[in-house]
């Protein structure tokens, strides 16, 4: 099997690439802003400690699941 090469990389690749960071980080930081203004310091510390967690409550909270 051969790969892609060493060139440069498509600007839909960078685009989808960097849209999916900017939605992984944009929960991440939901989760702890909503922990610190609700005093939920173990969840807080827990979303800061291990970024899945984090990324995983701030989706829950945009859709209201928590």
């Amino acid at each position: 099997m051969r790969g892609a090469g060493n060139g440069a990389m498509d600007l839909q690749t960078a685009v989808t690439l960097l849209a999916g960071g900017l939605f992984v980080y944009a929960a991440w930081l939901t989760s702890i802003v909503f922990c610190a203004a609700n005093d939920k310091y173990p969840l807080l510390i827990a979303s800061a400690t291990f970024f899945p967690v984090g990324v995983v409550h701030g989706i829950g909270v945009w859709f209201g699941g928590w």
